[in-house]
């Protein structure tokens, strides 16, 4: 696997090369996803919240250059991160590639568990860990019955996380399932 190089801060930021990019991209826009939010994917990011007690929970979907959240759930409170300069960062629905963990995922093609994400280095250096104050992750892939990876369904939280098993199984049953509904629209020739 090659990676990008490290940033020049002097953090070790490696996000994986993504071969399949092109080609997911082009499915996305087969599929007409990752251009626009989607109040049934916010619904089902809303659940997945509930369901795992994480502040925030995203149905995500990666293109060549950029994470797009069609679904997404934040706190009403806002997040409890303040930056130095006092303001508090506003997670939107567009993300940078390198920034998070899906990518990782997504290149992995399996389910990603980060109890304490400081206590891996390749993440502690992520700019969602200064920007955001996230600690803890739990991702897993979208494969459709192509056996491309679409994107993701990940939760996180800015407090570390023991996830455990129980976590892990969630998160990938919530994937499968989600993957489940998106071919049946497909499917059926309804727009997601």
């Amino acid at each position: 696997m090659s990676y990008d190089p490290p940033r020049p801060a002097g953090r070790l930021l490696l996000t994986p090369e993504d071969k399949e990019a092109p080609a997911r991209t082009r499915r996305l826009s087969q599929l007409g996803l990752g251009e626009h939010p989607d109040p049934v994917l916010d619904a089902y990011a809303d659940r997945l919240a509930e369901c795992t007690g994480a502040p925030y929970a995203m149905v995500n979907f990666i293109d060549e250059n950029r994470q797009f959240f069609a679904g997404l759930h934040v706190p009403e409170t806002g997040p409890p991160v303040v930056k130095a300069d006092g303001t508090k960062p506003e997670l939107g629905r567009h993300l940078a590639r390198d920034h998070g963990f899906c990518p990782h995922v997504v290149v992995r093609r399996k389910a990603l568990v980060l109890e304490d994400v400081c206590d891996y280095p390749r993440f502690a250096g992520n700019p969602v860990v200064d920007e955001f104050g996230i600690r803890s992750y739990l991702g897993a892939p979208l494969i459709d019955g192509t056996g491309m990876v679409l994107g993701t369904v990940c939760v996180v939280d800015v407090e570390p996380r023991p996830w455990g098993r129980a976590g892990l199984e969630t998160i990938k049953s919530s994937a499968a399932e989600l993957v489940v509904r998106l071919e049946r629209r497909e499917a059926d020739g309804l727009p997601i």
